[in-house]
């Protein structure tokens, strides 16, 4: 017989906690006690990192924590319930019923099943209420498997078979049960709608959306189907449903995935929280744009997102840096791929490779000359799509797929008004914002079939090429040449302290915005036709700093592993081929568990070898490579000699605060093929 998800020595009703940090390590606790974490801190460790990635809060007193991970042995839900409320992240205060869920590493489905299904029943007022009201472990365990829980959870629990919340008692129905259930009062045909709900994380809001959303529709009288297109894939709803559909609801925070299955239909077009908090208005929305479509006019899915339903009510500054991050994480393979075969090129012929004729016209099969030239010169063609690219996929981030053509026209002319990254950023801004002002425009029903094709991508081309040449373009060109310049002039003292920066900034968030913002910026420097000595050496300085981090932690559990668990052991051995190659992520699992040690012993680090770099004049033509492209670097033995200082002061740092914590870390059973958490998945380049 399988084991229950949750058994009563799972639950605590009377959870003392005050962080969210606390709350994890006292449910994760009980999971080590019943045998299902093998080892405490290594899968708090995952939990933290997947806490980092975006708060698990949910509206209404709820936190879910979760992961997956290698220490877990079987689908585990723990339950706590707290008197004062615990933080964690969500926008109307502290959570008093938490929930930590763990999945074994690899195992997706049973991971999203628990999740989608818990999510579901936190939509229910009488699921939440029960369990604040409930005084009994066993009874509060049973009511979360969903079986009556008036009766006493027993030894026989054992014996139940596995199941996520809310299985096998009604959550509200299926998408199916909410669609037939609907019919209106006076007999007549329902009112149908299909509807698709989806959040960046996939799980929690998406599923919590379709809850609410059927509902809603359920009520009133609607018929509803809802595809949600979560982390596992999606199910498509049937087309016939969609053909027979009277109206569209998305409730989204990302891309609807083949959209253009709904074509033609009445859409309302919101985001995740929209569809969480009111769902009958999106309804009643849906219904007013059914009535004023003419039967048969064709109609797009106008991006009608404003207010809460636009921007899940983040503040600017969260959606500003959601849309850069999303233009640089487009870009960075791009950088990747050429900036290597641009090093190979040089490695090959040397850099005077970049004078090289065409290959196209001149290319000897035996010559190792031509071969370094062709190198060069697909990389230099990667190269050229940089600020295209990261113009276009802001864009992208701001209005979805109608931003990518003046995107990537604005980031064009970037490059031919010698605007440079700056001018990228600011014509993926633009065009992003020319996008959403067009949406924004109600046109006649008969126009609306060529809004997306030709319209938008017609005028919003137009305005932003406008913009670029005659307006806007000058100044930032003008700009970016008096960066250029500047940075040119800075030499002694103020070059150290731009070696600083840089190493600060490459080691804060480990591969996060500020990490990406750096790198992007040294980057877009080198990625020209003849790039100046002071953009060489910004590249060297942030590849240098990027490579401290888990460098020092792969030392760090060398040289004094008992202050260690033994996961962070094991992820130390895969430090030093992570930090060697230049990915900064190593060093994630060591944050992660241990934040306030960690990341300041890093970014010391990162700051020494960035002014050390700076003051040896180190140099670097290549983007990425860590210690395989050292050959490429000017003064390449100063600049290890500055790598190894960073990496012994980040060492010595971390290694005298976690001396002085007072705790040693908890023993960890040995567990045999343990693998260090993210080191399968650390990407290429900082990411």
């Amino acid at each position: 017989m399988n084991t229950p998800l949750i058994t009563a020595d799972l639950v605590d009703l009377d959870l003392t906690a005050g962080t969210k940090d606390e709350a994890a390590r006292a449910l994760a606790r009980r999971m080590v006690a019943a045998g299902r974490v093998t080892d405490l801190d290594g899968f708090l460790a995952d939990v933290a990192a997947r806490e980092a990635q975006m708060p698990t809060g949910l509206e209404g007193g709820i936190g879910i924590p979760h992961c997956r991970s290698t220490h877990v042995t079987r689908p585990t839900l723990a339950f706590g319930r707290s008197a004062r409320g615990i933080d964690f992240g969500a926008a109307d205060g502290p959570a008093t019923l938490v929930f930590l869920i763990a999945a074994p590493a690899g195992a997706d489905q049973d991971h999203l099943s628990i999740l989608s299904a818990l999510a579901r029943d936190l939509m229910r007022a009488e699921f939440t209420d029960a369990l604040r009201a409930e005084t009994s472990a066993a009874r509060a365990a049973a009511l979360i498997r969903g079986e009556d829980p008036q009766a006493e959870a027993t030894d026989a629990d054992a014996d139940t078979t596995d199941e996520a919340p809310g299985e096998s008692h009604e959550t509200g129905g299926t998408a199916d049960d909410a669609a037939d259930s609907g019919t209106d009062r006076d007999g007549a045909e329902p009112f149908r709608i299909v509807a698709v709900t989806s959040c960046p994380t996939g799980i929690a809001h998406t599923y919590m959306a379709a809850e609410s959303l059927e509902r809603a529709a359920q009520a009133e009288g609607v018929r509803i189907h809802v595809e949600t297109q979560g982390s596992a894939g999606f199910e498509r709803l049937d087309p016939a449903v969609i053909a027979a559909a009277d109206a569209v609801i998305f409730a989204h925070d990302v891309e609807v995935r083949e959209r253009d299955r709904f074509a033609g239909k009445p859409t309302v077009d919101v985001g995740v929280k929209a569809g969480i908090n009111r769902p009958a208005e999106l309804i009643a929305e849906a219904r007013r744009r059914a009535a004023e479509t003419p039967a048969g006019a064709p109609t797009t899915a106008p991006m009608d997102r404003t207010g809460e339903s636009a921007d899940n009510g983040d503040g600017f500054g969260t959606r500003l840096r959601t849309w850069l991050m999303t233009g640089v994480s487009y870009m960075v393979p791009f950088v990747a791929a050429g900036g290597l075969m641009i090093a190979l090129g040089f490695a090959l012929g040397g850099y005077e490779i970049s004078d090289a004729p065409s290959v196209a016209d001149h290319f000897v099969w035996t010559e190792a000359h031509s071969w370094a030239a062709l190198l060069f010169q697909i990389g230099g063609a990667a190269f050229g799509f940089l600020i295209p690219v990261l113009a276009g996929y802001i864009a992208y981030g701001m209005a979805d797929r109608p931003g990518l053509v003046p995107g990537f026209v604005g980031g064009a002319i970037a490059i031919t008004i010698d605007a440079g990254f700056l001018g990228g950023l600011a014509a993926g801004l633009v065009a992003g914002a020319v996008v959403r002002a067009i949406q924004r425009v109600n046109v006649p029903a008969p126009l609306r079939g060529i809004m997306p094709v030709v319209v938008i991508p017609l005028l919003s081309s137009a305005i932003v090429g406008f913009l670029m040449f005659i307006v806007i373009g000058k100044p930032i060109a003008s700009a970016q040449s008096g960066l250029t310049d500047w940075l040119e002039g800075l030499s002694g003292s103020n070059a150290v302290l731009l070696g600083v920066l840089l190493g600060l900034m490459m080691c804060f968030d480990l591969g996060g915005p500020v990490n990406k913002v750096a790198y992007a910026f040294a980057t877009g420097g080198i990625a020209v036709a003849d790039p100046s000595e002071t953009s060489l050496k910004i590249m060297a300085t942030v590849m240098a700093a990027g490579m401290v981090p888990p460098l020092a932690m792969a030392l760090a559990t060398t040289v004094r592993g008992k202050l260690f668990t033994k996961t962070e052991k094991e992820n130390g051995k895969a430090a030093w081929v992570l930090g060697a190659s230049f990915i900064s992520e190593g060093a994630i699992p060591f944050a992660a568990a241990d934040p306030l040690r960690v990341i300041p012993s890093a970014m010391a680090g990162g700051a020494v070898t960035g002014a050390l770099t700076m003051a040896f004049d180190n140099t670097l033509r290549a983007p990425h490579g860590g210690v395989f492209v050292v050959p490429l670097i000017g003064s390449p033995f100063l600049y290890l000699i500055a790598i190894a200082a960073g990496t012994a002061v980040s060492t010595a740092l971390v290694i005298l605060l976690k001396s002085r914590r007072g705790t040693k870390p908890a023993a960890a059973p040995e567990a045999a093929g343990t693998t260090a958490p993210g080191a399968a998945a650390a990407a290429p380049v900082p990411a």
